[in-house]
């Protein structure tokens, strides 16, 4: 079984999130049970983020169904940045935001999360 953990900045994030599709939570328990079973790279919605000089694998969700949003699946424009350390079978969740708020994920917490 893997080990999850939210760093304070997702825990941040995933409040404010939850104060705008209230089935957020469940939708992250939904894809802790994925990860569990899927934690590396699964193209076409679960990508590796790479040039960052880290040891770790940190690895980006693009395609994230959220209840909360009726009609868009997949398409909900949620994405999740966690780190995937398989020595120590841990998913540390770092970063939690929606494309129409962040183009991009924000390497700079990235970073500081392993520093």
């Amino acid at each position: 079984m893997i080990q999850f953990i939210y760093t304070k900045e997702f825990e941040k994030d995933l409040k404010k999130l939850e104060r705008k599709f209230r089935s957020l939570h469940d939708d992250i328990e939904i894809i802790k049970q994925i990860l569990n079973v899927f934690p590396k790279e699964r193209p076409p919605f679960i990508f590796s983020i790479d040039n960052l000089g880290l040891l770790s694998n940190i690895i980006k969700i693009k395609k994230i169904a959220c209840k909360a949003i009726y009609g868009k699946g997949v398409n909900s424009g949620l994405r999740i940045v966690y780190s995937y350390e398989e020595k120590n079978n841990k998913i540390i969740f770092i970063e939690l935001y929606h494309k129409s708020e962040k183009s991009s994920e924000d390497r700079l917490r990235i970073l500081s999360s392993f520093s």
